[in-house]
């Protein structure tokens, strides 16, 4: 059913999806509370789920003031960033704006839309820092983290005018391909996390005493939710209940069965046995390198990427020990690791068959005939990205440490940052004890 609006032709039919999808990627916040708060030890699950909720509440609020306008507004020069004051407060912004306007989705569904990646994006880095984070610190760093790391890179990508878009530094190649957020969510994300482990330091007893998953069956809830969750982030990002977005259902499912999969064998070949705690972490990775390439490759690309991101980012989890420092979630292991994946592997593997979909500009795959050329722009477009949040967030982060302080005092961190910060235990026997000690 579509009704004429001036400019701008409704389609209900998209509409209905674009909502639906917008609370899936919504949920999937809360479900990575869940995937994070299991992997703590008792003492902060409650401070590991509420980063998660604190930045629903900080992003949220800056994305209907200037976020979306700053990331999707008309561009300030450069293709670096959209005008933040253009639709300030959602002001002024009708539906012949919308972003999602071929589709015929209204504005506000696509503010919506966008808002939820906003915020998971911000949630994903806290599993970084888990167990030693002053949860104040944690709430300003997220409001100026969203704004001057991420409204700039979902300019550059997604704006269509933007830095590293169709029009970018890689024109002379081809056109990047980031089809729901490899590079803007999880490359993004994932070397933030690690810029912030590095500059706050490990946990006491990092390396030297077992930092065990609390709780396996939320860790596991949370992977199901997050992947319940990411049909709407990766179908969704065709902005229409059509073909396309039934490739990127579809590819999402197979790449994170097979990762799921792959990650299992890699643990049973190295470790004698295969776990929960993998299997959770196996499905994470799949739905990370699937989300830059949902539409641009076929079954088989969707099979291949699942299955190296399997097994690397397996493998990667372990190089906090080596290297020493403490990502204490594996953020840097799944997100960084799986985003570049993804992004990169999309140079093998784009395809304009069996009902694949590639953006205007773009090339084939190597393996599909494409030669190098989508390979080089997808590793520009990356390298871009992960220098510039590198960078940034460790500016940030070192302004924050110099001023309020990020990190919590070594006594509360042995107490527990739940009760010594938010004056609350996830577990009662757990709270008595720790009560007690700190009276005697």
């Amino acid at each position: 059913m579509e009704f004429a609006l001036d400019k701008f032709t409704l389609d209900s039919g998209n509409t209905a999806w674009m909502m639906t999808s917008s609370a899936l990627v919504l949920l999937m916040t809360p479900g990575l509370a869940f995937f994070y708060g299991g992997m703590v030890r008792g003492k902060s699950v409650l401070n590991m789920m509420m980063m998660s909720f604190g930045a629903m509440g900080v992003v949220g609020l800056v994305w209907v003031l200037w976020g979306y306008s700053g990331a999707f507004g008309p561009d300030l020069g450069g293709g670096l960033l959209g005008n933040p004051f253009q639709w300030f407060g959602l002001n002024g912004l009708d539906d012949s704006q919308s972003l999602m306007l071929a589709a015929g989705v209204p504005s506000l569904v696509a503010v919506a839309f966008q808002a939820t990646f906003a915020i998971i994006t911000v949630a994903l880095i806290s599993g970084s820092i888990a167990d030693r984070t002053k949860f104040s610190a944690w709430m300003i760093f997220a409001g100026i983290w969203v704004t001057v790391v991420y409204l700039p890179v979902a300019h550059w990508v997604w704006s269509g005018v933007g830095l590293l878009g169709p029009t970018g530094i890689t024109s002379g190649l081809s056109t990047p391909i980031d089809f729901a957020g490899g590079t803007v969510v999880h490359i993004n994300a994932g070397i933030a996390g690690l810029a912030l482990a590095l500059i706050i330091g490990k946990r006491r007893g990092f390396g030297k005493e077992a930092m065990r998953p609390h709780n396996l069956p939320f860790v596991m809830l949370g992977a199901a939710l997050l992947w319940f969750g990411w049909f709407g982030f990766n179908a969704g990002s065709e902005f229409a209940a059509d073909g396309t977005a039934g490739r990127a259902w579809m590819n999402t499912m197979v790449a994170t069965c097979v990762a799921m999969l792959t990650w299992l064998l890699t643990e049973r070949f190295r470790d004698g046995r295969a776990t929960s705690l993998g299997a959770a972490s196996g499905v994470v990775a799949g739905l990370v390198a699937i989300t830059p390439a949902a539409a641009a490759v076929d079954t088989f690309g969707a099979i291949a990427l699942g299955g190296v991101a399997g097994v690397l980012c397996a493998l990667a989890v372990g190089l906090k020990y080596k290297y020493g420092y403490d990502d204490s979630l594996d953020v840097v292991g799944v997100h960084l690791v799986g985003g570049l994946t993804g992004t990169i592997l999309i140079g093998f593997f784009a395809t304009d068959k069996n009902s694949a979909f590639l953006p205007d500009g773009a090339s084939l795959g190597l393996f599909y005939g494409g030669g190098v050329t989508q390979i080089a722009t997808q590793t520009i477009t990356a390298l871009v990205v992960l220098v510039y949040s590198f960078v940034v967030t460790a500016i940030i982060a070192l302004i924050i440490k110099a001023t309020i302080g990020f990190r919590i005092t070594d006594e509360h961190e042995v107490t527990g940052i739940d009760l010594t910060t938010h004056g609350e235990t996830a577990y009662e026997a757990l709270g008595a004890r720790v009560s007690s000690e700190v009276k005697s």
